[in-house]
């Protein structure tokens, strides 16, 4: 930061202030006044001059006489009120008249002060205005940012597959319906959770994560639903549980399935009927809480082995969604990738980085077993590995080399090739089978075998002059003689 920029820093004005009043001894001394405080203020004597101001800029507050030439502050207020809704309006008075008061508050003013305007006084009101209106301000961003990184717009993909869960989960949303996600472990079952609290009449309030899976048995009872003091030896004080904890908002009970089944049956009594009694406790209370369980696990199996019990099951269940896994939805993986590949580069300062698009498709054949969270995590060891401005096919984990290419290029039909592994071969072998491979697919088509590959027509047309791949002649016919001489 320059010199200069420090100065206009410091002496950057706090907000905009409008005084209308046609008195030029006040007017002049309620600027001093906020001058002083570090406000940027703007004067006019009469409703029409406040107006053409209000026309021209921004203004957070107005502080209006009561009594102005042909038009009161009131009718001002009303005008100001419907055309910027925005901007604070505050009535000055000399009568500070109770009715005056209570009429200026119906036709939308923010408060009122009484002349003479004591300067602690106006000082107080001015803070009061301004720390609202910056509230609100982070409030705003707050909703923003959640919405961005919790809206179902976060979650990337344009699949059938995908476009299903996300129209279902939206209208889940507007419910308040218990919701059952299933899903392979790294498909974004916690994710698709929060997406669907914070887009439902719950948002403003708790979002309760519990994992049952990594609550020690033993405290499963005291985690989920609190405890009086003295239930037990250790327990010094009262516990709120996560259930009350979630009142009013979301309990999001991450892998239900290992839930212990003697948790099941009070679990079962908080759906039914909205009540958890504490540990030690001698009576019930009333929570309202949204549930939203996820699982990786087959619970129509657990109940058939008796693990799981089928009441809960179906009272979890009214709204069952199921995450398809990445395999099975192959067509979101370059996105996905070019999403985590800028997230990440922002995050480890690696802006530099460039990921050419003809290495998308070494991404798009595999299987990724752990999912989304696979693959954000496989783009992050790449970004931090990295050590050349743009990333190469040696920068991908080994996996991706190995089974990215051969998975969609056969062994060449050709008796002279040599049939290798996809660990055997050269770098450039691979290359070159892919290519020849799509050049055949596509009928020699540049064209549709460049946009096969993810990579320009340019860079398409370089590869097959560095490998030597040009379109066989057709071959000539034979004639009946060289047929026999070749038998």
């Amino acid at each position: 930061m320059t010199a200069m920029e420090s100065l206009d820093l410091i002496h950057r004005p706090l907000g905009t202030i409008l005084v209308v009043e046609d008195d030029a001894s006040l007017r002049r001394l309620t600027q001093v006044q906020l001058d002083k405080l570090g406000y940027q203020t703007r004067l006019a004597v009469d409703a029409a001059g406040g107006l053409d101001i209000l026309r021209r800029e921004p203004v957070e507050l107005v502080l209006c006489d009561l009594h102005l030439p042909s038009t009161s502050g009131l009718e001002l207020l009303k005008k100001v009120h419907a055309e910027y809704p925005e901007t604070k309006f505050v009535i000055v008075t000399a009568f500070g008249s109770v009715d005056t008061a209570i009429e200026a508050m119906k036709s939308g003013a923010y408060d009122y002060l009484t002349k003479p305007l004591h300067p602690v006084e106006l000082r107080s009101l001015v803070e009061r205005v301004f720390e609202r209106r910056r509230l609100v301000e982070e409030v705003q961003a707050l909703r923003s940012s959640v919405d961005q990184k919790y809206g179902f717009k976060s979650l990337i993909g344009e699949s059938t597959g995908l476009k299903n869960v996300i129209d279902l989960a939206s209208r889940a949303a507007r419910t308040d319906a218990a919701v059952l996600i299933t899903g392979e472990t790294g498909t974004g079952k916690e994710l698709l959770a929060k997406a669907i609290h914070f887009n439902g009449a719950r948002q403003d309030r708790p979002f309760v994560i519990v994992n049952c899976g990594s609550i020690p048995r033993d405290l499963v009872e005291s985690e989920l639903f609190g405890h009086v003091k003295g239930a037990f030896t250790g327990a010094g004080a009262h516990k709120r549980g996560r259930v009350e904890m979630a009142d009013g908002g979301t309990l999001f009970l991450d892998e239900i399935g290992e839930m212990p089944p003697d948790m099941q049956v009070p679990l079962l009594r908080l759906l039914q009927e909205g009540e958890v009694q504490k540990v030690g406790a001698t009576s019930a209370i009333h929570v309202d809480v949204r549930i939203i369980a996820a699982t990786h696990r087959d619970l129509v199996e657990l109940i058939r082995g008796y693990g799981f019990r089928e009441d809960l099951y179906y009272r979890l269940a009214v709204v069952p969604i199921e995450l398809p896994p990445l395999r099975e939805r192959r067509e979101d993986i370059p996105e996905l990738v070019r999403c985590f590949f800028r997230e990440n580069q922002i995050k480890h300062h690696r802006e530099e980085l460039r990921l050419p698009a003809s290495l998308l498709r070494y991404f798009s054949q595999y299987d990724w077993p752990g999912n989304v969270r696979q693959l954000a995590n496989c783009i992050t060891r790449i970004i931090v590995l990295a050590t050349a401005p743009e990333i190469t096919l040696n920068d991908l984990p080994e996996f991706l080399q190995n089974v990215g290419p051969s998975s969609c290029v056969p062994t060449p039909a050709d008796s002279h090739s040599r049939e290798l592994r996809a660990e055997d071969r050269t770098l450039d072998e691979v290359d070159r089978q892919v290519i020849l491979k799509a050049m055949e697919k596509f009928d020699w088509n540049q064209t549709h075998a460049a946009r096969h590959l993810g990579i320009t027509r340019k860079m398409l047309k370089r590869r097959l002059e560095r490998y030597g791949i040009r379109k066989p002649k057709p071959a000539p016919e034979s004639t009946p003689s060289s047929q026999s001489g070749s038998r």
